[in-house]
């Protein structure tokens, strides 16, 4: 088990620091794109059933 873990941090000791940071905005933005899809489906089911900001 510990030979996988090691050769799982040196691959990605080896990449470079733009392609690290890109997966993290990617996983950043796809994460706060589900999060707005959620918000507007609530936002949907409450018009519904009839519920309303003041």
């Amino acid at each position: 088990m510990d030979g996988d873990h090691e050769k799982a941090r040196r691959a990605n000791e080896q990449k470079p620091l733009w392609q690290r940071m890109s997966w993290l905005v990617l996983i950043w933005g796809a994460s706060v794109l589900a999060l707005g899809i959620v918000a507007w489906l609530l936002r949907l089911a409450m018009n519904a059933a009839g519920l309303a900001a003041p």
